[in-house]
């Protein structure tokens, strides 16, 4: 594992959120992607397009702050307890597997580890103790 950073979700106001988090900690966004560059365009309103799929902002060395929209039109609906995730990057699939079989056991596994269009090797889920967890492979960002 080469990284643990905190994963929040909003309910239609990340980017004003991100904005306001980009003010107080400096730096500039590593990733905005909106919903509309996203292979379900198609079956959202034109609201929901707009809205943000991913955001990262670095918060210091080793630490990205990350964030997304949950869209009520997709059945998504926020409480405490789903509004954040830990975000875990490991440095091989084997490892996110592992991590995701051995974290999620006892849980409710939202999504199972899969390769993602984005990229990554990713899964979600939460834990017998109501934590949300991300889970993620992406051989083009490890440390060097």
């Amino acid at each position: 594992m080469y990284s643990v950073n905190p994963y929040l979700n909003f309910q239609g106001n990340t980017e004003e959120a991100f904005l306001f988090y980009k003010s107080v900690f400096g730096g500039e966004f590593t990733s905005v992607m909106r919903f509309k560059d996203t292979a379900e365009a198609e079956k959202m309103n034109e609201a929901d397009k707009e809205k943000i799929m991913h955001i990262s902002l670095p918060i210091g060395k080793h630490t990205i702050l990350m964030g997304t929209d949950a869209l009520e039109s997709f059945g998504q609906k926020l409480t405490m307890g789903n509004n954040q995730y830990l975000s875990v990057s490991t440095a091989s699939r084997e490892e996110a597997d592992r991590l995701f079989s051995e974290l999620s056991a006892g849980g409710i596994v939202e999504m199972p580890m899969a390769d993602m269009f984005w990229g990554d090797y990713f899964g979600s889920f939460f834990d017998k103790f109501g934590l949300g967890w991300m889970i993620s492979f992406n051989p083009q960002f490890l440390p060097e």
